[in-house]
């Protein structure tokens, strides 16, 4: 083998190492994006469960407030109020996470 193939072959084996590499990063970096985008997928569906048990906690509130006595109507008011603050602040806090 003369010099100058050996210097070309040395150089192809750097190169292909080089795109070897390159390719694995990308990998990495794919791989990476799926778990955030698994991750974030995962966030999700965790703030909407929460949405959805803050709003049925709310609606069981304001149907015990449709059938309340007037001596109970205050104290039904006041938890219900306190429920729609509750689903409010996670509404707040799950649209902030996503945006």
């Amino acid at each position: 083998m003369t010099t100058t193939e050996s210097t070309k072959q040395a150089y192809q084996e750097k190169a292909k190492a080089q795109l070897d590499k390159f390719n694995a990063q990308i990998a990495e970096l794919k791989a990476k994006g799926e778990q955030a985008k698994a991750d974030a997928k995962i966030q999700y569906q965790d703030k909407m469960a929460e949405l959805y048990a803050k709003r049925d906690a709310a609606q069981a509130k304001f149907k015990e407030l449709q059938g309340t006595s007037e001596e109970a109507w205050t104290e039904m008011q006041q938890g219900f109020d306190k429920a729609w603050t509750e689903i409010t602040n996670a509404w707040d806090s799950a649209v902030a996470k996503f945006k």
